[in-house]
């Protein structure tokens, strides 16, 4: 329907219609100039990923699961599920999670080993605008495979922090790691790594001051288990606030998990736990 045009510029009198408008006109134009996902990509590939082939056929090997909305573009929750388990014949060596549209498109670089149990990564990711999210596997022949889900987000990555800095700085580098369910030797058992960092961005302008903060987030997460790596990931801003990494590993009688990280500023925190597997296959 049609409004007068008496109608119309009553409204746009209205307190507070001019900024309003000018939000609403700034959005439909951001949404005009965004590319098609295979557009941005075919732009970004080469940056990432060299003249390297990468095959959109990962669903032999993974499954990507992204919500097609985010609740909350700074805490957006992202999992691969590999389809079968890591062998020394058959297995992935790393795996890449990027964001089209991030400011920093390859936000997690996960390396991988056998003793990973399967390639499985659960994390929470800043999207700072519409984007395609994709799981770029490198397999152990060296070829890269790809699936990808687009989700609808903005302004994850310039967000300010949930909770004041000077809090978050006094808890920084609490840890905790978990095992879920049962552990049978010889099988890949779940496991999670819970840090407290407030990962700052430098992308969210603090409001009163007008000035961005001093970026600092995690930027290195290793796990070994039983003295053999299961997983090294390199990070960046695109991790969430508070980071949260579910992985699993090759159980094997009893060993302990330890997981170490760096921050961008060199500070390290290591946690451990003891895990004890009960009786399965030989490992």
């Amino acid at each position: 329907m049609t409004l007068p045009r008496r109608r119309w510029l009553r409204l746009l009198a209205a307190p507070g219609a001019a900024a309003a408008l000018a939000g609403w006109t700034g959005r439909v134009a951001a949404q005009a100039r965004r590319p098609a996902p295979e557009e941005r990509w075919a732009e970004l590939k080469p940056s990432l990923f060299g003249s390297r082939a990468v095959l959109d056929d990962a669903g032999e090997w993974l499954a990507l699961e992204v919500p097609a909305r985010a609740e909350d573009a700074a805490i957006v929750p992202i999992a691969v599920k590999a389809r079968q388990p890591q062998t020394p014949a058959r297995w992935v060596r790393r795996l890449h999670l990027v964001v089209d549209n991030n400011p920093s498109p390859m936000g997690v670089v996960v390396a991988f080993t056998p003793d990973s149990g399967r390639a499985d990564l659960e994390t929470r990711l800043r999207i700072e605008d519409y984007s395609s999210v994709r799981a770029v596997a490198e397999l152990d022949d060296g070829r890269l495979v790809m699936t990808s889900r687009y989700i609808k987000a903005s302004g994850g990555c310039s967000a300010p922090a949930g909770k004041d800095l000077a809090e978050a700085m006094a808890s920084l580098g609490r840890m905790r790691l978990r095992v879920d369910g049962a552990v049978v030797a010889g099988r890949p058992a779940q496991a999670q790594l819970m840090v407290s960092h407030p990962n700052v961005s430098g992308l969210a302008i603090d409001q009163l001051t007008r000035l961005a903060p001093k970026p600092q987030f995690v930027r290195q997460i290793a796990v070994r288990y039983a003295g053999r790596p299961v997983l090294q990931a390199d990070v960046d801003f695109s991790l969430s606030e508070n980071p949260s990494l579910r992985f699993q590993f090759l159980a094997r009688d009893e060993g302990e998990l330890v997981a170490e990280v760096v921050d961008t500023e060199d500070r390290r925190f290591t946690t451990r736990l003891a895990v004890r597997a009960g009786p399965g296959d030989a490992g």
